[in-house]
């Protein structure tokens, strides 16, 4: 009854925002849009040579998925903020632990994503590409491309926000900091197959690019329970 109580009352804090985000991204997106063919070149430039298309509304449609990955990447303080506030509503979380978890969320969400922008994905890429040959010529769709590169960001940025919810289970009681302590070798176990399913190759190099500095969040989450005393 009492998660019955908790999920109507996250969800009605939810809806209230729903449609103040919904405009919001799109009318950034459609801002974004007019700005999109440069800011793919600045994405290609850094992450791959000559890209193609191969049906006519192909480079459309990838201007408008970089300008709707844009306007996330620029609205996410503010959608963190709503996620915040609604999953603070059932528990009393306000104040000044709710900026605590709203701005920590977004910090740690925007070092995940440049994490896997200058780090991740160009030795991802590399490597992928290091298989091409004479005989063997990378052609690279535009959308695939953006897909590709969007959606890898998108994981490392929410991956690396582990530590702050953590902390937010802990303290409202789901897990505590014995039970991280106690299942860090399941906790390892499962970083490793997220790495392996998540990095954009399977070489051990670009897994533990991902794996390591996850591991360490987690363990960085239990020093933070430890910092604030939340057992």
């Amino acid at each position: 009854m009492a998660f019955h109580t908790s999920l109507i009352t996250f969800l009605s804090e939810l809806r209230r925002s729903i449609r103040a985000l919904a405009i919001s991204l799109f009318i950034c997106s459609g801002v974004i849009f007019i700005l999109s063919p440069q800011l793919l070149h600045f994405v290609q430039g850094h992450l791959a040579d000559k890209l193609y298309f191969f049906s006519v509304a192909g480079p459309f449609l990838a201007h408008v998925k970089l300008a709707l990955f844009a306007a996330v990447y620029v609205l996410m303080p503010w959608l963190m903020s709503v996620l915040w506030r609604a999953l603070g509503k059932p528990f009393g979380v306000s104040g000044s632990e709710l900026f605590f978890f709203i701005f920590f969320t977004c910090l740690l969400f925007y070092v995940g994503t440049l994490f896997c922008y200058y780090v991740t994905l160009p030795f991802g890429i590399q490597f992928l590409l290091g298989f091409s040959s004479e005989e063997l010529k990378p052609v690279i769709s535009v959308g695939r491309f953006v897909n590709f590169t969007t959606i890898f960001i998108l994981a490392f940025g929410l991956i690396f926000e582990l530590p702050i919810f953590m902390v937010f289970m802990a303290k409202v009681g789901v897990f505590s900091r014995r039970f991280y302590e106690k299942n860090r070798r399941y906790a390892l176990l499962l970083i490793a197959v997220l790495a392996a399913l998540l990095t954009p190759t399977p070489d051990v190099v670009n897994m533990l690019l991902m794996g390591g500095p996850l591991y360490l969040l987690y363990e960085s989450g239990i020093i933070i329970l430890m910092v604030l005393r939340i057992k």
